[in-house]
């Protein structure tokens, strides 16, 4: 690779049209550099940012191996919350109390939030990646997957290298570019960047309080507000119309509550308050309502259940009791929610990739097919509704 970044011809006139995935991965590479030079980077800087960038195949097969996320809510839920997240949690909300007033008050989000984040993604900075971070952009960008995601990054990452946050060789993380305490792409480390403990510099590996405060900002960014909530276990009827449940539906608070939807502890928010009743297993499962907070969560995740599960973990740490399970029906597993995609999909209902996965436009599919079959609507897949279609 380095005597293809050394003969890179770094003119515009050697510019031509830059594949955007795909083909050779040293040509595809030269496009990176050669484009880098056109956005105003220095030849120079640019030759040495990629002069050692491999194609790293173990980055693919991580993307391509995601079956966690087919675990159904309580699966997934009681595998990442344990007692010792529960534990570091609380310890941590003590050891960096003053980082996160100023979060709370500079920024309106909850520590809990943050914590949640925190645990999750690398154990409270124990477990940032083993995954050369370059390596790993610019493999995902060269792979046709979902290049309009990963190619601006790497750009970012030339960005963070020019500013000296950035090392081509050195810099791990997540197999999928993140970087850091919470784990974020660097575009999103130069537009939230929050340098917490007043160095000079934003460090996201080896601060928390950058760390912390840039997951803030960018959760502010992303929509959130201030100093409300984002979900909340609630008590729900048995005859309650369950068409109206789902992240895809809501009503205002006081409507839900004349519904005979009940808080499990404290008072519901704002009786004005839009907001939707989310049950993750169906009527038998548990119980949430869902604030609008809790749709900023996609935009920091779009698993379904890695959200409800984190945003379900913030309150935990912020003193919510454990959730009442309940006992829901039997779920499908990852083979026979595939046939319930292709079933729902050959009906005319699009739910997106045919992956096994319990996402938002499955439940909606599953939802409007229970209505129509006159089975209650609660967007929870059984053998029976896969028989039944």
């Amino acid at each position: 690779m380095k005597q293809i970044i050394s003969a890179i011809a770094f003119s515009l006139a050697a510019t031509g049209a830059m594949a955007q995935c795909g083909g050779s991965f040293g040509g595809f590479v030269n496009g990176l550099a050669t484009e880098a030079v056109q956005k105003g980077h220095q030849a120079s800087t640019v030759k040495q940012f990629f002069a050692n960038v491999r194609q790293d195949p173990k980055v693919i097969k991580a993307d391509r191996n995601q079956g966690v996320f087919q675990k159904d809510f309580l699966s997934f839920s009681r595998a990442l919350i344990s007692q010792n997240r529960m534990d570091h949690g609380a310890k941590n909300a003590r050891k960096y109390a003053s980082t996160f007033k100023r979060m709370q008050n500079d920024y309106g989000v909850s520590p809990g939030v943050l914590l949640a984040f925190w645990a999750f993604e690398t154990d409270f900075g124990a477990n940032q990646g083993n995954f050369n971070t370059l390596n790993a952009l610019v493999t995902l960008s060269h792979d046709c997957r979902r290049p309009d995601l990963f190619r601006p990054q790497v750009f970012a990452a030339l960005d963070l290298y020019e500013r000296g946050m950035f090392s081509p060789t050195t810099t791990q993380g997540a197999w999928a570019g993140e970087i850091g305490m919470i784990q974020m792409l660097p575009e999103d480390i130069i537009v939230n960047g929050v340098d917490a403990d007043g160095n000079g510099r934003v460090d996201l590996q080896k601060s928390a309080p950058d760390a912390l405060l840039t997951g803030a900002n960018m959760l502010r960014r992303m929509g959130w507000q201030a100093n409300q909530p984002w979900l909340q276990e609630v008590r729900v009827p048995s005859n309650l119309d369950w068409s109206k449940t789902g992240l895809d539906k809501t009503l205002p608070v006081s409507a839900w509550a004349a519904m005979g939807v009940k808080p499990r502890t404290g008072t519901l928010f704002g009786s004005s308050t839009p907001a939707s009743i989310l049950l993750p297993q169906g009527r038998k499962g548990p119980a949430f309502i869902a604030y609008p907070n809790f749709h900023v969560y996609f935009e920091w995740n779009k698993s379904f259940v890695y959200v409800t599960t984190a945003a379900y973990f913030a309150t935990r740490l912020m003193g919510a009791p454990v959730y009442n399970a309940g006992n829901p029906d039997k779920g499908l597993t990852g083979n026979q929610m595939k046939q319930l995609q292709q079933k729902l999909s050959r009906r005319g209902h699009d739910v997106g990739k045919i992956d096994g996965i319990l996402g938002a436009k499955t439940r909606a599919a599953v939802q409007a097919e229970q209505q129509r079959l006159g089975m209650a609507a609660d967007a929870w897949p059984t053998p029976t509704l896969l028989n039944r279609l």
